[in-house]
């Protein structure tokens, strides 16, 4: 047996296939067999009806489930599935596998409770009969292993039916299925074991919601989504997928005994995926099974069995390799024969049903392993490749299709990219990585050098908005190089807002791809030439970038402000090469001298060559237009001569060449009528004049340009020189030489060079309690009002509505226009929801055209709206994506002497020393790095120098000593979204807003003895202090109807309004201990305002605030961030002026902000000494105390008293 178990892999999976496959009559299980179930054994027992999930089961012994060692409590569902966390509504119904969620499934399908047909029974069992059972079964499957369950999970499925959907197949009437999952859990393993007794499979397929047909069942484990910014599926096995094999469940085994198959789903083995028992039901007769002998046992049976599918190896014990987390199938299968035909566009989907791929002869396929590397993906051309031994080297967001000559990436729907590379549309991205340069300044005979010069870009990807600063950058140079904007343009270029037919440069290229440029100066000698290496996404899920400049720049003096005008640039096509070229024109405005500020236009030239590797296989893909053209506006650059730091910002957006750009009726090269080659540049000059230049690569006078390798005939489909429709209605095939087809995409019909659109709702696709919406090439369901659901599977209730959608609703009503068939009333604004229904950041006025920049609340942020037809570049006002950056060490870098400000970054807490009143910014240093986390809110304990925060990302509470060590996290159950967090240094509390769950709560500084003090007429609770000495308790709530400040004392009695007047997003909130003064900071106002609490009037310190969003204080200043400029502003609130403001290195959103004092303030209130005598919280009231239990305590000795 150690021989057998120590069988190579494929060997291992062909010996499971033959146990499904070759099942042969012996003693079944019966239903008297499994584990006791019903009401009798103390089960519970789930909803009747089709879709079901039930509440949370609590487990009193934790699951452990591949890598996850700490599962407290289980979902179990009407459609076989056993979930590890709760699985979203859309998902309640079989679709896409593997799910988002950690799922065992016995029998993955869509099962029917409803009326009676069958229940669903369930428990937690630590009995000692149910626990040695388990282990029998075990130890049946695992010999080698001695296991004693603690806990055992019982689930029982009893005579259940198929869903049938709207037109019922009569072979399936009558038909029930019973089967058990049991899920067995010792301190350190788990294990599942799958019961089917002898006819309790009746039925193998059920209908299918999504695919409108009858699909197979599945037996399989999915560990879920895993990682923490971007989600990718985790490990997964699929066991059964046919109904050749599914049918066999009840008379074959893994463990020795028919209808019982164990599985070791969690362990220290399991990371990589679940092992299977191999004791053999039938061929367990010492015999060795070869590849050979495996292959002569399956083809003898190949007709009758039919197709079956085991998407990737399993790993098993005794295996002595290591397994990776497979990040796609991998499949193996065995095909039926069928009859030969031309080959197909194949496509690897996780969707049920498992795809099969037709045969010529019966055959078994072996796919290697192929493990990851750290070498860049190139395509190969030499030999075909496909899908089965290249799908990691798609995106985990990717589908890999085969084509006759190979294999294709191409990103799944809501990401963009290449395939290689695939990203979240409209996701913010961010570009990181060096510079180097060797530059002559003006007539200098001496290089100005630099070296490991950091550059961080980041855009908003809805906007076509790059922000890009490259830090450290000598001033001897850095005024001189603040024309080149295209250096971070080619940043722009990549995420440019795509017109419709059009593709940014990831789209083409992935982020994978060499750019050299040249740059030459009119009336200056030389040039300056400009390299860089786009190496794709990293494991932080940044794009990385190496730059090198090396040449000749004029000089610009010290102070100058440069100016660029908005300007187009063409971008030409052909295979594997993009070129572009344009003369640009910016204005020198040197710093003012004798009341004058001479300012001065130059000119220079520019030319560029993007070389990169693109899949060859699919002709539709090649199907962009020759040329493109990239039009720029709002181009700001900037140099901080004080920072070092070189900045562009440009609004991007690419689309087809238009009148208005420069010559665009004149120049050859912008109408086309040029003549230089496809593989050559078009430079335009004066007036009709222009000169046409080979591409890299290539050579020749530049109407005839030959490549440097052999001559190929021409590909029309690549070139765009083909006479197909457009590509969003249709596909341009290469069939080799210089031939082509056209054909018409799916919901299209016609030949390929004219098609129209499918109706796809003549006859509806959707349930009948939702309207079908034809769209082009495909259709949309909508649950009518009154149903929710996916439009799909509508059932009644009315989903909850966000306040945009509550807005948009009114104000169609109110004007008759609810109906989307109807027209609009002229001058009608009707707020943008995005798909989550909040404000789209950018809103629009369909009459006017203007357009101005939102809240999240829906307020116009002041100072954004635009002149018609042009479009602001708003930021979004819900948290940006975690910013992974390189790992660094988590714990704390320990805090020197004096007074600091801490301030939160995406992904960190950094400190800047104070020095009286003044930042010492040159000193500021990263306090923490926590990449994987959202800090919102920061608090101080000036007892134990201990910073906490708040995270949204988890959510959680979390605290770290300044004097160095480990972060540790101390809350993180029961959080919506924590923001506003303070900290009672006498009493020892801590306490804290929840905008999501609106509620204010309160615990001690370890996070135990929790307390909702507040749950009601909270609406969006943000900033939050305490006056320890006096008791009180203050905080914002920025609704949006009625913003108001509050008060109440610490035990949450005595609640008021404090202000509610001439308020309108008011966020942070600082208590001055000193001076007894509470002020806060407005984001709809854009003031600063203070005021004493013990007296009615407030004082207005400064107006025109950008975005504030936190607040702190300390002596005569006050210190907030800004979400417009990222920066810490100092305000003087004697003089009420802005003094001073820093910019952090890294120009991210910044969030909360503290102050860490030296020593706490003297003073002490009730709970400073012996916890006030209370038992457990101690909270603070002006000259006194109140006495208060935790909640949820009961048969605590707790004693509530004033």
């Amino acid at each position: 047996m150690l021989a057998a178990m120590r069988r190579s892999g494929p060997a291992w999976t062909r010996a499971l296939l033959l146990q499904l496959l070759l099942a042969g009559p012996g003693g079944c299980l019966s239903r008297q067999e499994l584990f006791p179930f019903g009401p009798g054994q103390g089960d519970l027992e789930l909803e009747a009806g089709d879709d079901r999930i039930s509440p949370a089961l609590e487990l009193k012994g934790a699951l452990r489930f591949f890598d996850k060692s700490d599962i407290h409590s289980v979902y179990v569902t009407t459609n076989g599935i056993i979930a590890t966390s709760e699985p979203p509504a859309k998902e309640s119904h079989p679709g896409l596998f593997p799910p988002t969620f950690g799922a065992v499934a016995p029998f993955l399908a869509d099962l029917d409770t409803t009326d009676g047909l069958g229940k669903v029974y369930y428990r937690e069992d630590l009995s000692p009969s149910v626990t040695q059972l388990a282990a029998e079964c075990v130890q049946r499957g695992f010999p080698e292993v001695s296991f004693q369950p603690s806990s055992v999970v019982v689930v029982t499925w009893d005579s259940v039916a198929p869903y049938q959907g709207p037109s019922k197949d009569p072979a399936q009437e009558g038909k029930r299925n019973t089967f058990q999952a049991v899920l067995a859990s010792s301190d350190s393993s788990s294990y599942a074991i799958f019961l089917y007794p002898e006819d309790g499979l009746q039925f193998s397929t059920t209908f299918s919601k999504k695919e409108e047909d009858q699909v197979p069942a599945l037996v399989a484990f999915s560990q879920g989504l895993v990682g923490l910014l971007w989600k990718s599926d985790g490990a997964y096995n699929i066991f059964a997928n046919d109904r050749e094999s599914i049918g066999n469940l009840a008379k074959s085994s893994n463990s020795g005994q028919q209808g019982v198959w164990v599985f070791e789903i969690g362990s220290p083995a399991t990371a990589s995926g679940v092992i299977s028992s191999d004791v053999n039901l039938g061929l367990d007769d010492g015999t060795e099974y070869d590849d050979e002998d495996y292959d002569s046992v399956t083809h003898l049976g190949l007709e009758d069995v039919g197709t079956t599918s085991f998407p990737y190896e399993t790993p098993r014990r005794g295996d002595t390799g290591t397994h990776n987390r497979p990040s796609v199938l991998s499949p193996r299968h065995l095909a039926t024969e069928r009859p030969p035909g031309p080959p197909t566009e194949r496509t690897r989907s996780f969707q049920l049903p498992v795809e099969r791929f037709p045969q010529q002869h019966p055959q078994v396929i072996d796919v290697d392993e192929v493990e990851e590397t750290g070498v860049v993906f190139s395509y190969n051309t030499h030999s075909r490749q496909t899908c089965a031994n290249n799908r990691h080297q798609c995106s985990v967001h990717a589908e890999c299709r085969d084509f006759t000559t190979g294999f294709c990436c191409s990103c799944v729907a809501g990401y963009t990219g290449n395939g290689r590379q695939c990203v979240a549309e409209g996701s913010p991205q961010r570009v990181n990585g060096k510079v180097k340069g060797r530059i002559f300044v003006g007539n200098s005979q001496v290089p100005i050098v630099f070296e490991n010069t950091d550059l961080h870009s980041y855009v908003v990807m809805n906007h076509g908005r790059s922000y890009t600063a490259i830090s450290t950058i000598p001033e001897t140079v850095g005024y001189s190089l603040l024309p080149l904007a295209p250096v971070g343009g080619i940043i722009g270029w990549m995420f440019a807002v795509e017109q419709d037919g059009f593709k940014n440069g990831f789209s083409i290229t992935g982020g994978e791809f060499t750019r050299q440029a040249e740059v030459t100066f009119v009336g200056h000698p030389g040039k300056l030439v400009i390299k860089q290496q786009f190496s794709g996404i990293d494991e932080h899920g940044h794009l990385t970038i190496d730059t090198e400049l090396e040449g000749h720049v004029p000089q610009i003096p010290f102070g100058s402000s440069v100016h660029i005008e908005p300007y187009t640039e063409l971008y030409h096509y052909s295979r594997g090469v993009i070129t572009s070229s344009s003369t640009r024109e910016y204005t020198v405005t040197e710093p003012e001298r004798d009341g004058a500020a001479p300012s001065h236009v130059h000119t220079y030239q520019w030319r560029q060559t993007i070389t990169f590797q693109e899949c060859t296989h699919d002709d539709s893909q090649l199907a962009l237009p020759s040329t493109q053209q990239l039009s720029v506006d709002s181009v700001f650059v900037l140099y901080n001569q004080e920072e070092r730091i070189l900045r562009y910002a440009l609004s991007n957006s690419i689309g087809p060449v238009r009148d208005g750009s420069p010559d665009a009726l004149q120049n050859p090269c912008y109408i086309g009528t040029h003549g230089c080659d496809t593989n050559a540049a078009c430079r335009p000059g004066p007036g009709t004049q222009f000169t046409c230049e080979c591409s890299i690569g290539f050579r020749g006078d530049g109407r005839t340009c030959s490549a440097v390798v052999d001559e190929r005939p021409i590909n029309y489909c690549a070139s765009g020189l083909h006479d197909c429709d457009i590509p969003q209605r249709a596909q341009c095939i290469y069939t080799g030489g210089s031939s082509y087809t056209c054909s018409c995409l799916p919901g299209f019909s016609g030949d390929g060079r004219a098609c129209q659109d499918v109706d796809e709702c003549q006859p509806s696709r959707c349930h009948p309690d939702a309207f079908c919406y034809n769209t082009p090439g495909s259709f949309t369901c909508q649950c009518k009002p009154g149903y929710q659901g996916d439009g799909f599977h509508c059932v009644p209730g009315e989903a909850e509505k966000t306040r945009c959608q509550h807005e948009r609703e009114h104000i169609l009503g109110a004007a008759g226009a609810a109906d989307p068939q109807r027209p609009r009333p002229p001058g009608l604004f009707v707020p943008e929801c995005d798909e989550h229904g909040h404000y789209t950041p950018t809103q629009c006025h369909g009459s006017t055209g203007y357009c101005w920049c939102v809240d999240r609340d829906g307020r116009e942020v002041e100072g954004t709206r635009t002149r018609p037809g042009m479009r602001p570049p708003c930021l979004s006002t819900v948290a940006p994506p975690i910013d992974h950056g390189p790992s660094v060490p988590t714990s704390v870098i320990p805090l020197p002497p004096g007074t600091h400000l801490l301030f939160a970054q995406t992904g960190k807490i950094e400190h800047l020393p104070l020095e009286g009143s003044t930042m010492k910014k040159t000193e500021a240093k990263a306090l923490l790095h926590a990449p994987d986390k959202v800090i919102i809110g920061l608090a101080f304990d000036c007892v134990d120098k201990m910073v906490y925060w708040t995270d949204i990302s988890e959510p959680s509470i979390g605290r770290a000593s300044l004097h160095g060590g480990e972060p540790t996290t101390i809350i993180r159950q029961d959080l919506g979204s924590p923001e506003g967090i303070a900290l009672d240094h006498l009493g020892r509390n801590i306490f804290w807003t929840d905008s999501y769950l609106d509620r204010i709560e309160v615990a001690k500084l370890d996070g135990t003895q929790r307390r909702v003090l507040f749950e009601t007429d909270l609406v969006n609770p943000r900033g939050i202090v305490t006056d320890s000495v006096r008791g009180n308790l203050y905080w914002t709530d920025w609704n949006r109807d009625s913003p108001k400040i509050e008060t109440s004392y610490m035990d949450g009695t005595n609640r008021r309004i404090l202000v509610q007047d001439d308020l309108g997003l008011p966020n942070g909130l600082t208590f001055d201990a000193y001076s007894s003064q509470l002020c806060w900071v407005d984001a709809g106002t854009n003031r600063a305002e203070c005021l004493s609490p013990s007296q009615p009037s407030r004082r207005k310190v400064l107006e025109g605030l950008q975005y504030p969003f936190a607040v702190t204080s300390y002596g005569k200043n006050l210190y907030y961030t800004d979400w417009k400029t990222n920066s810490v502003v100092a305000v003087d609130l004697a003089i009420s002026k802005e003094t001073d403001t820093f910019h952090p290195q890294k120009q991210t959103r910044l969030y909360g902000v503290t102050t860490a004092l030296s020593q706490c303030p003297q003073g002490h209130n009730y709970c400073s000494v012996n916890n006030g005598g209370c038992t457990h919280l101690c909270l603070a009231t002006p000259g006194s105390r109140t006495c208060r239990c935790p909640d949820n305590t009961l048969g605590v000795d707790c004693i509530e008293r004033k």
